[in-house]
């Protein structure tokens, strides 16, 4: 049950071509965002679209497939674990990120 204690699945659409970066030890990095849609009606029966974007973080062998296959528009579903991390801007602003790092890939629809 420890795997389940932090797991996050979801499928979408990427909002824009990855970004991928090779680093000085040869791994690789590829980051990207997805939107994930839920229709549901209002209390007037108005259909509402909610939509909510999620960074997605992918490293070593699976960034290499996102680099290679995925662009803006790719409908994927990914898992992975949820993670919160902060940085420091230049103005010493603290920032807040939440961000999946996926372990698990799948394509759907059209290539």
């Amino acid at each position: 049950m420890n795997a389940l204690k932090n797991k996050v699945q979801l499928i979408g659409n990427l909002g824009q071509d990855p970004e991928v970066v090779n680093l000085d030890n040869g791994n690789k990095l590829a980051k990207f965002s997805i939107a994930t849609n839920e229709t549901y009606r209002n209390t007037k029966g108005e259909k509402v679209t909610d939509t909510q974007w999620h960074n997605i973080v992918v490293w070593g062998k699976l960034a290499e497939v996102v680099e290679k296959f995925l662009n803006k528009g790719s409908e994927v579903a990914v898992e992975g674990k949820l993670i919160h991390r902060s940085y420091e801007t230049k103005e010493g602003e603290k920032r807040f990120v939440s961000e999946i790092k996926c372990n698990e890939l799948l394509m759907l629809g059209k290539q």
